[in-house]
């Protein structure tokens, strides 16, 4: 298992720069966990790419219908005092910090194109590409 952070979710969904990454990742390791919070950030991921129209409403909805299949049973709520440890402790956002929480709570690294969150939590945060090799 690895937590993974929204980025990685969606660069496995939306083709990029970084698809074939997240592509391999999944084939190391299948079983991916996120903070319930992905869902909020994946839906406004998608919403960016509607407005830019490179969405339809119905293709926006079948993508995160198919990533919350992938997703199930492995979402997690993180305890708050944990997150804002991590933020005390960092220029982090909550919102990083609650996928940082969750991967030293499941003792499994996080696999994140987050350069900052990388960098603060080189024991926990591991670059996609790297994992992914």
């Amino acid at each position: 298992m690895i937590v993974v952070d929204t980025n990685v979710i969606a660069y496995f969904w939306l083709p990029g720069e970084y698809t074939t990454y997240a592509e391999r990742a999944l084939s190391k390791d299948n079983e991916w966990a996120a903070p319930i919070l992905w869902r909020s950030e994946f839906r406004n991921i998608l919403a960016g790419y509607m407005r830019r129209k490179n969405l339809t409403i119905d293709m926006a909805i079948q993508l995160v219908e198919h990533a919350e299949t992938q997703m199930k049973g492995r979402e997690y709520i993180v305890e708050s005092g944990r997150v804002m440890s991590f933020v005390e402790m960092s220029s982090c956002s909550a919102y990083d910090c609650e996928f940082v929480a969750l991967a030293e709570d499941l003792g499994v690294p996080l696999i994140t194109t987050d350069k900052k969150i990388i960098r603060t939590f080189p024991t926990i945060a591991l670059p996609l590409d790297k994992f992914a090799k």
